[in-house]
């Protein structure tokens, strides 16, 4: 087994370890997730219609009409 009079005085540098690897994880799952998300939630501001005009046949089907 060993002798384990290091224990005490080593504990606090192996939890400073642990947490900075577990904050280490989580900021590049959070990346990664912002990296995804921000991708997907990319809207084209072109080709919207302003809120106050009302929608005809007309914007649906000629849509290049402005």
């Amino acid at each position: 087994m060993g002798i384990h009079y290091t224990y005490g005085a080593n504990r606090g540098a192996k939890k400073m370890e642990k947490q900075a690897k577990k904050e280490k994880k989580l900021a590049e799952r959070r990346a990664k997730k912002q990296a995804k998300s921000g991708i997907a939630e990319k809207p084209e501001k072109e080709n919207t219609i302003p809120l106050d005009t009302v929608i005809t046949l007309d914007h649906l089907t000629n849509p290049d009409k402005k």
